[in-house]
């Protein structure tokens, strides 16, 4: 049997956890890439600088008092619009956005060609450079928004072990090192999650019309969509989840709204499907 990645191993976190926080053990296994640094910016002192696209696109005003210091997660399918919803998100709150490099992904092209013989080096490849933009963040102390953590990247390898597109003993691999890795993290306030069907995520894929992802079949994304089933049910342990039908929202200002609204109300694990600016 496969060991899960997030296998909850410690009880529920505070609704508000310190960005500084260590996550340590307490997710049992692992979880996707960052962004471009800003000319001029340098890491902590004593730190070695960080990879290219580890830091946020534009640095902002502190966040609004109401939130404190906060530090909010976008996961979803491929194709969900977390990339959308963090740019929103960080215009709305005025607070750092990080997101998810896909140009300067030297493993996707091969990856999608031959999933099976990259699938461990691009995770690998993608749980290094996640880990740096988490670290930054960790870092900058500052609050931030994030367009997919390092913890959602497990449902990739999880489903890649799954259908035997990646090795037993390469997965086995990827959870110890993601494990040793953990030491080092810190959770997320609230990890936003973009409930989107493989039909849908399918369609949306077709559209942005990205050559790397012409290959993409349906299958895939049914088996990732039962994996993000099981991610939520975990993750929501350890971490707060919103859960957000993003097709009911006319505009992602909309939902930063609902998921400022709801993470201030603080009930947990939440499902919002419609706006109601009046509640």
């Amino acid at each position: 049997m496969l060991p899960d990645p997030l296998e909850a191993t410690s009880g529920s976190p505070s609704i508000k956890p310190s960005v500084t926080a260590p996550i340590g053990h307490e997710l049992d296994t692992p979880i996707e890439p960052v962004t471009d640094r800003p000319s001029g910016s340098s890491s902590p002192a004593g730190r070695n600088p960080l990879a290219d696209g580890s830091g946020p696109t534009s640095q902002r005003a502190a966040a609004p008092e109401v939130f404190g210091n906060i530090f909010i997660g976008i996961a979803g399918m491929i194709g969900a619009g977390k990339s959308t919803l963090a740019k929103a998100l960080g215009d709305h709150l005025g607070i750092d956005t990080y997101y998810e490099p896909v140009a300067d992904n030297e493993y996707l092209s091969d990856f999608y060609r031959d999933t099976a013989r990259y699938s461990f080096a691009m995770q690998v490849y993608l749980l290094n450079r996640r880990f740096q933009q988490h670290q930054e963040i960790i870092w900058r102390g500052r609050s931030a928004v994030q367009d997919r953590t390092i913890y959602e990247d497990s449902i990739f390898a999880k489903m890649l072990a799954r259908t035997g597109l990646m090795d037993e003993r390469d997965y086995k691999t990827y959870v110890q090192l993601f494990r040793n890795m953990s030491n080092f993290m810190c959770k997320p306030s609230v990890i936003v999650f973009l409930d989107v069907s493989p039909e849908a995520s399918a369609e949306r894929i077709r559209m942005r019309s990205r050559d790397v992802e012409s290959k993409i079949e349906l299958g895939y994304l049914q088996a990732l969509h039962d994996g993000y089933e099981e991610f939520v049910a975990n993750i929501s342990k350890v971490i707060p989840v919103i859960r957000i039908d993003y097709e009911r929202f006319q505009t992602a200002e909309e939902m930063a709204e609902v998921i400022k609204r709801e993470y201030l109300d603080a009930s947990f694990l939440r499902r919002v499907t419609t706006f109601d600016p009046t509640r």
